[in-house]
C-alpha cells in the first residue's frame, strides 16, 4: 500500500517562527508480539516445529514374567509460515528540502506502529489475514467450542473461559482486550461482592490491545495461556529510501507517481514474519 505526505501535512514542520517541538500521541506497540514467545529469526520462508502429537501409555505388569509392553511418543509437524507486510510513502523534494525537522525520523516510528497494528489486527480477529497465517485467537477460540456468553457477572465470566483453557491442560496467565477493559477491572466485584484484589482474576496479567487493532464489537476479551504462542521474524523492518522509482496502484497497476518525474523522494518499509500455536498435547488433553 502506498500514503502521500503532502506538503500541506508537513507545514508543521517548516520554520516559521513557531515552536520547534513536534507534538504527538504515543507510538503504540504491537500488543501480540509482546504477549507471545519469540522464537530465533527464521533463515527461511516456512519454519517447522516439532510438536508432541501422542504420549507414551504405561501398563501394569500382571505376573513378575510378563513381557513388557513397548510404547512410543510421536511428534507432528506445524509451521510458521512468513507474510511479508509493506507500505510506501512518497513526499516531494521541495518539502524536504524547506523542513527544519526531519520528517523521515518522525514518520519511522508511525510506521512502525501501522505494522504492530496490522499484525495485531491479524493474529487477534483475522481482519485482513494474510493467507499464510493461521486462524486467528478469536476464531479458533469460537471453533473450539471455548466461547463464553456473559453470565451474570463478569467475575463468573472470566471464571468460565479460565475453565476451559484449564480443562486443555494449560495455566491461564493472561487476558487479553480491548481498553475498555481496564475500567470492567476496576469495578469488577468478586462473588461475595468485593473488590477482586488478591484473588487468582486479579492475579492474571492484563494486556490492553491500544493501538487501534481490538474490535470490542466481536469480543470483550480473550482469556488464556499465552506462552503458548510464538511468533518469528523472517525479516525485520527495513528501510529504503527510492527517487527514481515508478510506483503504480496496486489494485489496477495504474502509475501514481514517477518518483524521478515528479521530484519526490519515497520510503519503502518491509517487515516479513508469522506466527502459531503449537498446542501440544498433554496428560489432561490428548487431543489437539
Amino acid at each position: 500500500m502506498g500514503q502521500m505526505i503532502s506538503r500541506s501535512d508537513a507545514e508543521v514542520l517548516i520554520d516559521e517562527q513557531v515552536s520547534r517541538e513536534i507534538i504527538e500521541g504515543t507510538i503504540k506497540q504491537s500488543r501480540a508480539m509482546s504477549m507471545f514467545r519469540r522464537l530465533p529469526n527464521m533463515t527461511s520462508n516456512k519454519t517447522k516445529m516439532r510438536v508432541l502429537d501422542s504420549l507414551p501409555l504405561v501398563y501394569w505388569q500382571n505376573s513378575d514374567n510378563a513381557k513388557k509392553k513397548l510404547t512410543k511418543m510421536a511428534w507432528d509437524k506445524k509451521y510458521i509460515v512468513a507474510e511479508e507486510m509493506a507500505v510506501i510513502v512518497p513526499i516531494p523534494e521541495a518539502v524536504l528540502d524547506d523542513a527544519n525537522y526531519d520528517i523521515w525520523a518522525d514518520v519511522r516510528p508511525r510506521i512502525e506502529e501501522a505494522m504492530g497494528k496490522k499484525f495485531d489486527q491479524a493474529v487477534f480477529t483475522g481482519v485482513d489475514k494474510p493467507q499464510g497465517f493461521r486462524a486467528d485467537l478469536l476464531t479458533s477460540t469460537l471453533n473450539a467450542g471455548a466461547s463464553v456468553t456473559p453470565l451474570d457477572t463478569l467475575y463468573l465470566s472470566i471464571d468460565k473461559a479460565m475453565s476451559y483453557v484449564e480443562e486443555s491442560g494449560y495455566n491461564p496467565n493472561s487476558i487479553v482486550g480491548g481498553m475498555n477493559v481496564k475500567s470492567a477491572f476496576r469495578t469488577m466485584l468478586d462473588n461475595n461482592g468485593q473488590p477482586i484484589k488478591g484473588t487468582e482474576i486479579d492475579s492474571l496479567n492484563r494486556a490492553y490491545v491500544d493501538n487501534g487493532a481490538w474490535d470490542k464489537t466481536l469480543a470483550q476479551m480473550i482469556v488464556g495461556d499465552f506462552s503458548q504462542a510464538v511468533y518469528a521474524i523472517r525479516q525485520d523492518i527495513t528501510f529504503k529510501v527510492l527517487d527514481q522509482a515508478v510506483i503504480q496502484d496496486p489494485s489496477n497497476g495504474e502509475i501514481v507517481y514517477n518518483l524521478a518525474q515528479d521530484d519526490m523522494v519515497a520510503l519503502r518499509v518491509v517487515m516479513r514474519l508469522g506466527w502459531e500455536i503449537p498446542n501440544p498435547i498433554n496428560s489432561l488433553q490428548p487431543d489437539e
